[in-house]
């Protein structure tokens, strides 16, 4: 151990002399990598920090760790990466293991003895360099589908010591892709109100020509001034189907370099700009991503380089331009995307003028109080990344804050006051967004502070009151009241919320806390009679359920076993 110790304050100290060491991290899997998902992907509100790993549609496959070191942390959540392992590792570079389905049984003995002393599910520890040393291509942990994933997989991460997270393919991780990107979508922008193209101040879907070579052409536009453009683009690996992402985007004005943008390296900082990197009202209407290859106002991503003038390119009138954008995956297949641009002076075609007189500002440099009747929303400083005109209506306990297009670089505050409510009834409300044609209502995290109700969030949209007054259901799937169970090592049940949803729940038997693992997805609580805690044959399980607003369910039944 005391070798592991030197080793690694001897690595961190030369940290930054070495680049990516080559054959130091192995394959997480008996099985070659075939990628569900890609480093720094687009993703909803983040850039994807590592690479998902297939696991041929299944659970269970043996996880190793990607190189020796040590268990420096574990995260257990309901969400995010369910059960979650972290490797420090002597060259100063954690690896990181995420929707597990269960650990290696002495680090799953260690875990689970936390939980038990927390009596929590979900609990996240931080252990010493010498309590759970991992040995080279020691099994760590079984493939899963916990926390927030779609389908089993293992989200396989390697970060630096600052705790940013790296493309792991930089360490010489092998993917087969022999596939360039393709593009889907190239689109010209004003910078501002004096630009044009083709004769508008306005975002313009330009015409993409593909050629037999695998490039693009795009229909010659005339334009005039500073503008700027963005793409939809992606690629695939050669064996899946998964739309994935690129590695590399770089961009030329007339065989100038203008700007470059560099999936290598990121910090979870600055992964919520994404929204501002993607187009973000075409992004919400659209469901697709237009990358913005110029930087914006509070723009604070890492991934820019060699940016000339933002990215932006100045057309003057009577010139013939060429803008060209080279699009690249780690393996260096890569695609080009060649517009022709002709400099024309033209006055601007507006099909419409947005009326601002009924909408309310929100400064991004100060802070924005809306008030109406009895709710206040709160805007602070660096909220919205651009002094923006917004739509705020209050009417009942309905509140409309514009639509769901504006990206948002922070939470902002919805305050409903209680004082018109019974007090018998305020215990049981809560903020929900409404969304949909029927206007659905879904719970917002909501907290109270005397008569005041809050909630935070980064969407604009449709708000309400909503209350909810009937508590979880709670349902046994696999036994029954007062009937044997000794062949079964699982006891499980069902437990579901109408409204406001699932906020805690405490099971004990015999007056003793156990242990139950909670899935969302399948509204399933299951505990394992392998932890060796219900001992007797006759047993007494005691389960409450509460929701959101307190609403609290009681279930208890017995069973036996031998």
């Amino acid at each position: 151990m005391k070798q592991f110790l030197l080793v690694f304050l001897i690595s961190c100290a030369v940290y930054g002399q070495s680049k990516y060491p080559q054959d130091y991290f192995r394959n997480p899997l008996d099985i070659p990598i075939v990628l569900a998902g890609s480093f720094a992907e687009l993703r909803a509100t983040h850039f994807h920090a590592g690479l998902d790993i297939k696991t041929q549609q299944k659970e269970g496959l043996k996880v190793y760790t990607a190189a020796e070191g040590y268990v420096s942390r574990i995260k257990i959540s309901h969400f995010g990466y369910g059960k979650a392992l972290y490797i420090t590792h002597p060259n100063g570079y954690t690896s990181v293991y995420g929707h597990l389905q269960k650990l290696s049984k002495k680090l799953e003995d260690f875990i689970k003895e936390c939980q038990y002393e927390k009596e929590s599910f979900e609990v996240e520890m931080f252990p010493n360099s010498e309590e759970l040393i991992i040995e080279p291509n020691e099994i760590i942990a079984y493939s899963g589908n916990t926390g927030s994933s779609g389908g089993p997989h293992l989200h396989f991460e390697i970060r630096d010591n600052q705790e940013r997270p790296i493309n792991p393919l930089l360490f010489g991780l092998e993917v087969k892709d022999s596939k360039a990107p393709y593009v889907t979508g190239v689109f010209a922008y004003p910078k501002d109100e004096n630009a044009t193209i083709n004769g508008k101040n306005e975002r313009v879907e330009l015409r993409l020509i593909p050629q037999t070579t695998g490039d693009y052409e795009v229909e010659k536009i005339t334009a005039h001034g500073n503008i700027g453009f963005g793409v939809i683009a992606n690629d695939k690996q050669d064996l899946a189907p998964n739309t994935n992402g690129l590695w590399n985007i770089q961009t030329f004005f007339n065989g100038n370099k203008s700007l470059e943008v560099a999936f290598k390296r990121f910090s979870f900082d600055e992964t919520k700009h994404i929204k501002r990197y993607v187009d973000y009202d075409h992004y919400k209407r659209k469901k697709s991503k237009i990358q913005k290859l110029f930087i914006e106002k509070n723009n604070a991503l890492s991934l820019f380089k060699d940016a000339y003038d933002n990215g932006y390119v100045t057309v003057e009138d009577s010139t013939a331009s060429i803008y060209k954008i080279r699009i690249r995956d780690y393996h260096a297949n890569e695609t080009w995307v060649n517009i022709p641009v002709n400099g024309k002076h033209e006055n601007i075609k507006r099909d419409s003028i947005t009326d601002v007189s009924k909408k309310s500002l929100v400064y991004s440099d100060q802070t924005t109080t809306l008030t109406s009747g009895l709710v206040t929303v709160n805007f602070y400083k660096n909220t919205v990344y651009d002094d923006t005109y917004i739509d705020f209506k209050v009417s009942s306990d309905t509140l409309f804050l514009d639509e769901d297009h504006i990206p948002m670089q922070k939470n902002f505050y919805i305050n409903y006051d209680l004082n018109n409510y019974k007090s018998e009834h305020q215990d049981q409300l809560f903020i929900a967004r409404l969304y949909g044609y029927y206007k659905n209502p879904y719970y917002v995290t909501t907290t109270r502070k005397g008569d005041v109700l809050t909630a935070k969030t980064k969407s604009l949209g449709t708000y309400a009151l909503a209350m909810d007054s009937v508590a979880p259901e709670i349902t046994p799937i696999n036994f029954q009241d007062k009937k044997w169970i000794s062949k079964y090592r699982y006891l499980k049940i069902k437990i579901t919320d109408d409204l406001s949803g699932i906020s805690k729940f405490r099971a004990t038997v015999n007056g003793k806390w156990i242990l139950m693992e909670y899935d969302y997805k399948t509204n399933t609580l299951t505990h394992d009679f392998n932890d060796n805690i219900v001992n007797a044959t006759k047993n007494e399980l005691k389960l409450i359920v509460t929701d959101n607003v307190g609403n609290s369910s009681t279930f208890e039944a017995t069973f036996f076993r031998k």
